[in-house]
Parts: C-alpha cells; sequence; structure tokens
C-alpha cells in the first residue's frame, strides 16, 4: 500500500486500541494490540508519518532508531538485588529500567498524556546481541523486566532485505503477533503531501516530466545508487534558501541528495531550464492577468517537457496563492477564539485582560510545541497569532482608552483590518486562477496539458480547499468533461472484452 493509506491504517489502530468500555478499561486488551510492522524501501515517509499521526491524534510520541542502541541501553543494566526465599538469604540479579521504557514514562510526566505511540525504527537490522531484545519487545511488549505502559501503541519500520544487508528475518512465532504493513512508493500521494508543506515547484515539475525517477534503488559493480522522497524533500529546502541568497545550485550540489548520478545531472539541467522557462513565460505576470500573444505562440511550439513545466510553473503560482489565503484563513479562525475568550473576561482592566490571554496563549502552544504536537504550518499559524496579540497590546496601551466597551471596539477594528486583507487576498487568488484559465485555453485548448491542469488542482490540499468556497465555473467545467471522458474510458473497456 501507499504511504497515505499505511497513515489512515495507524490512526484507524490508534482509535480502536485506545478505545474503552463504560469501565474505562480498553475494549481490546493489551494482549490483544499487536504491534504494527511497517516494511519498505528507505526515504519514503515511515518515520514522518508517526509524527503525522501523533499531530493528528493529539497523543504523545517517543521514537528510536534502534540501531543506536546496545543491549544494555535496551534492556537496563544488571545489579544485585537480595530477595528471602523459604527463609533463606538469596543474592537475585535485577536490571535497571530500560532507557527506552523510561523515555515513555518521561513523555508522560512532561506532556500529561498517558497514551501515544512507542516507535521503533530499523527494527530488523539490530546487532546479533539484541535481536532477542527485539523479538521479546515485539511478542510481550517489554524491554527487560520493564512492561510499555499501557495505552501506548508500538508501531515499528524496517527495510526490506535487499536494501540493507543487515536485515533479520523474524520467525513464525514472532510474526504471528505482529501486524506487517508493505509499503511502497506512490508518486501521486507524494505530491498531495509535497504541495501542502511547499516542495519546490521544480521538483513537482520535474517529476511530472520525469516521474520514473521519484525513487529509484539500484546496486551496481561501483556501489549503490538511489533516489528517494526524502532526497527530493532536503533538497527542496535547500533550492528554497539558495534561491533567497541568489545562489547557484549546480550538478555536484545536487548529487550529495541525489546520489543516482544520471538523475542528479538530468535534474541539475532541468533546474536551468526551469528558471529559464520561468522568465521567458513571466508567469507571475500572466497570473496577473498579462498574456503575450508570443508567449503562447511560442509556447504551441514548444516541446513536451517545455510545455509541462510551464503548466507546472503557473500550478505553483496558485498554489502559493492559495495557501497564503488558507494561512491567512486560519489566523483569523484561531484569533477570533482569542478575541471570544477575551470578551468573556469583561469586567476586569482590559489591557491586563489582554495581556494574561497573550501569555496563556503563548503558554498553550509551547506546550504543544515542546511536545512535537505542532505541524510547521500550525506552529507558524500559533506564532503569528502570537505575534498579533502582542501587537495589539501594545497598540491599546498607546491609544490610552481605559474603557472596556471602547478598548474592544478598538481591538475588533484591528482584526476588521485583517479580515479585509484577507478578502483581498482571497479575491487575488480567484482572479489568478481566472487568468490561469485564460492562458491554458489560448495556448492548450482541448490538450492533455489541460486535463492535466485540471487534475493537478483536484489533488492539491490547498486548491482544494480554495475551490470549496470559490466559484470558477470552467474549473467545473473541465471536471464534468475529464469525468466524462474518464467514464467513456471505462465503457469502451467493458465493450471490448
Amino acid at each position: 500500500m501507499n504511504i497515505k493509506r499505511a497513515k489512515q491504517e495507524i490512526k484507524d489502530t490508534v482509535a480502536a486500541y485506545l478505545a474503552k468500555d463504560e469501565f474505562g478499561a480498553y475494549e481490546i486488551p493489551s494482549i490483544r494490540q499487536r504491534p504494527m510492522l511497517l516494511i519498505g524501501p528507505p526515504g519514503i515517509g515511515k518515520t514522518q508519518i508517526m509524527e503525522q499521526v501523533a499531530q493528528e491524534c493529539q497523543i504523545g510520541l517517543v521514537a528510536y532508531t534502534i540501531t543506536h542502541h546496545t543491549r544494555q541501553s535496551a534492556v537496563g543494566l544488571p545489579f544485585i538485588e537480595h530477595k528471602i526465599y523459604g527463609g533463606k538469604e538469596y543474592a537475585v540479579t535485577e536490571y535497571t529500567m530500560s532507557e527506552i521504557v523510561a523515555s515513555v514514562y518521561d513523555r508522560i510526566e512532561k506532556s500529561g498524556m498517558p497514551e501515544g505511540i512507542l516507535f521503533i525504527d530499523e527494527i530488523n537490522c539490530v546487532s546479533e546481541t539484541l535481536a532477542p531484545t527485539m523479538l521479546q519487545f515485539l511478542q510481550g511488549k517489554a524491554f527487560g523486566n520493564h512492561k510499555i505502559p499501557e495505552g501506548w501503541i508500538i508501531v515499528a519500520a524496517g527495510n526490506p532485505p535487499e536494501y540493507n544487508k543487515s536485515v533479520r528475518e523474524f520467525d513464525i512465532v514472532t510474526m504471528d503477533r505482529i501486524r506487517r504493513i508493505d509499503v511502497e512508493p506512490d508518486l501521486p500521494v507524494w505530491k498531495e503531501y509535497a504541495k501542502t508543506v511547499g516542495v519546490h515547484p521544480s521538483i513537482l515539475s520535474y517529476l511530472n516530466v520525469r516521474p520514473q525517477n521519484f525513487c529509484q534503488i539500484e546496486t551496481t559493480v561501483d556501489g549503490k545508487r538511489f533516489v528517494t522522497p526524502r532526497g527530493w524533500e532536503d533538497l527542496s529546502e535547500l533550492i528554497w534558501i539558495y534561491e533567497k541568497q541568489e545562489r547557484k545550485m549546480d550538478r555536484e550540489l545536487v548529487g550529495e541528495y541525489i546520489q543516482f548520478p544520471k538523475i542528479a545531472k538530468d535534474f541539475a539541467n532541468y533546474l536551468e531550464l526551469y528558471y529559464k522557462y520561468r522568465d521567458d513565460y513571466q508567469v507571475e505576470q500572466v497570473l496577473e492577468g498579462h498574456i503575450s500573444e508570443a508567449a503562447v505562440d511560442k509556447l504551441q511550439r514548444a516541446s513536451f517537457d517545455e510545455r509541462i513545466s510551464v503548466v507546472s510553473l503557473l500550478l505553483s503560482g496558485l498554489n502559493e496563492k492559495f495557501r497564503n489565503v488558507i494561512r491567512m484563513e486560519e489566523m483569523m479562525s484561531l484569533r477570533m477564539e482569542q478575541m471570544k475568550k477575551l470578551q468573556a473576561a469583561s469586567g476586569s482592566a482590559l489591557a491586563d485582560a489582554l495581556s494574561a490571554l497573550a501569555e496563556n496563549f503563548y503558554a498553550e502552544w509551547s506546550r504543544l510545541l515542546e511536545n512535537s504536537l505542532l505541524s510547521r504550518a500550525q506552529l507558524r499559524t500559533y506564532r503569528t497569532v502570537s505575534a498579533k496579540l502582542e501587537e495589539d497590546l501594545m497598540e491599546l496601551r498607546k491609544s490610552g482608552i481605559t474603557d472596556w466597551d471602547e478598548g474592544f471596539a478598538f481591538l475588533r477594528e484591528r482584526f476588521g483590518a485583517d479580515s479585509d486583507r484577507y478578502e483581498e487576498l482571497f479575491d487575488e487568488a480567484g482572479k489568478a486562477l481566472e487568468h490561469a484559465f485564460d492562458f491554458m485555453e489560448a495556448a492548450f485548448a482541448g490538450s492533455q496539458e489541460l486535463v492535466l491542469f485540471v487534475t493537478e488542482l483536484n489533488t492539491g490540499a490547498y486548491s482544494v480547499h480554495f475551490l470549496q468556497d470559490y466559484e470558477c465555473e470552467r474549473y467545473y467545467q473541465y471536471n464534468r468533461d475529464l469525468l466524462f471522458s474518464q467514464e467513456e474510458q471505462e465503457i469502451e473497456k467493458l465493450l471490448k472484452r
């Protein structure tokens, strides 16, 4: 299955394993809560989805890469305890608590959340001395004498043997106590994620043209050659920074992330063309409504790669505008919650109430951040709202207003200014979408590029969200045509049987 389906499987399992009966006991007893084992190629996102599941389910997460541990850190250190049996004293070997089990208890104490996920990565690549401990862990949910606390779900991950010569096969006794989930790389699913987190559009554009280069791992006489989704995402971060610093990427630098020489060279060459296409076709001006006939004519005569690249550039520009709208919407929604809390505190000095609100809000999201319960996008939103609350407090004090009603009206006016800005961003994004359709129809009327454009709008989280509120007749028309075409093809397939 793909990583998106695997993530949903884990979320559903969390909901099932943590379900309780009317007496507060877990519906599925711990002994029947099988650990989940994700098996898949390196770099496809097995670790990342664990962070996302913990954030979305609002439960704790403790993650370990077990190959970094020895038997002593996993099981604990031995010590001598004196016990009396049958009236006679004996020296008995006991073990200190495992570092891993202790980390779970630490997380519970620190976060105040009694339930969570213990994630063990590379579990099938442990050393020979640690292998029996891992089998005990999967079978009995314990390290040494110390059990994993009830309410903590075990998820493990590993690579298939073709990717790691250190892989150990689990015996049938162990396999019969776990849920194995085989995960495969899936470009369309990854692209949905990539658009949401802001992977550089040059990478998305390149993979539209060269989908076969998304994830490859080969062993040759010269060594291993590989490119993984993680490599593309990490490279994206560097491209964004290099653009801000006006630095140039080269093949050698790309090759440090994309360790498949042929693909690294191909992408480095493509990146140069990508910047050239962006300048030649003046995509930003197109989205503002300035469509050049010369650009349209040039694009109609361009190669397939060039045409797809320009479509990707348009989609990237739109996605950035959609993302700004959604971020503003989320910020306004969170800020509205704080305004309601402030309104409920009427009766005290407004400035003091606002100061206390700002402090409480900061403490709230700081705790979430400390416990890894915020995504990067959420953190950005919380920080923005914190900054707005501080600005409101500063401006309120500067105004000298002391009357509660007058002061709250002053704050509401400031909130209204941001609301107006949201409406402006929404209108700008809507106009940009219409201009993009104008350009696409002029250059690609009835072609597969227009189908790609609409399909990509259907798979982007920000575009889908935006189009739920924005009425774009051409978007719906092309969707209907696309759906009809797909149905027609399915009927033809059935008739040919």
